[in-house]
């Protein structure tokens, strides 16, 4: 099976910046500085655009502004180097018909590379996803969020957890190698469980930094046996790393210090000896 495109671009601008740092471009007026929105996120991608492997823009934060917040989407994506894949974290999941129509926006309107996608309506809501076979999809598998036992952790009548059967029905789908699963750093020993499930799939892996996350276990448990196939992403910690003019200089010393965890702590694993 040919490589699918989107994991080709990750790999790519994996090796050509040495990173496997994903940032979310995010907008929490509270956190930044005295910059409108558009500037803040050019700013951030002009003093990071070396630092990582993908960049992950939040709709929500942009749907929030109205249409205005979509036009300075678009600018973003357009503005991200063409190298460089763009995740949507859009985490859609509707009936078919209604998938379809999300697919196509996140995929051929706004032309991200991929999409976080909520699996629990079942395979017909993912399903217009995975057939756009050049892009990635991240199914949401044990999420990050305090809140993520209340469904995820719930044992079924297999004896397993749900975030478990997710997984294992992730690796049935990936009948085109497009298939990514969302595990959150916050839940190190279910991110171990689902990567024995998954041992190739790409993780998208959250929950480092604001949420308290350990980077070294996400590292460990989260990166395949090759020390690679895990995307860390992270947002707040870099996004709002200043209040004041020098913000994107201080997020690009923040970036530049995650990325370096990350491989010092790929270097420590014992496979890497």
């Amino acid at each position: 099976m040919a490589l699918c495109p989107f994991i080709s671009k990750l790999a790519n601008a994996g090796q050509k910046n040495r990173s496997w740092l994903c940032i979310g471009l995010d907008f929490d007026p509270d956190l930044m500085p005295e910059v409108k929105p558009l500037e803040f996120g050019k700013a951030i991608i002009d003093a990071t655009r070396d630092l990582v492997c993908a960049y992950k823009p939040n709709l929500a934060f942009y749907e929030a502004l109205g249409i205005e917040g979509l036009r300075i989407l678009e600018e973003l994506t357009e503005y991200i180097p063409s190298d460089i894949p763009i995740i949507s974290d859009a985490k859609r999941g509707d009936i078919g018909n209604t998938a379809k129509a999300y697919a196509k926006a996140l995929f051929s309107t706004f032309g991200f590379d991929a999409a976080t996608v909520n699996p629990y309506l079942g395979f017909d809501s993912v399903e217009p996803f995975i057939s756009y076979r050049d892009k990635g999809v991240f199914i949401l598998c044990r999420t990050s969020n305090a809140g993520a036992s209340d469904f995820q952790d719930l044992h079924c009548t297999t004896g397993f957890s749900l975030y478990e059967e997710v997984a294992q029905k992730a690796k049935e789908w990936n009948v085109y190698g497009n298939i990514g699963l969302v595990v959150g750093a916050t839940c190190p020993e279910e991110l171990r469980k689902i990567r024995s499930i998954c041992p190739e799939m790409p993780f998208l892996i959250p929950g480092i930094g604001a949420q308290g996350g350990d980077l070294a276990l996400a590292v460990s448990y989260g990166m395949d046996a090759k020390g690679e196939s895990a995307i860390i992403a992270v947002s707040r910690q870099i996004l709002y790393a200043s209040k004041e003019k020098n913000f994107a200089e201080a997020a690009r010393s923040m970036a530049e210090r995650i990325r370096q965890q990350i491989n010092r702590c790929l270097a420590a694993r014992p496979e890497a000896q």
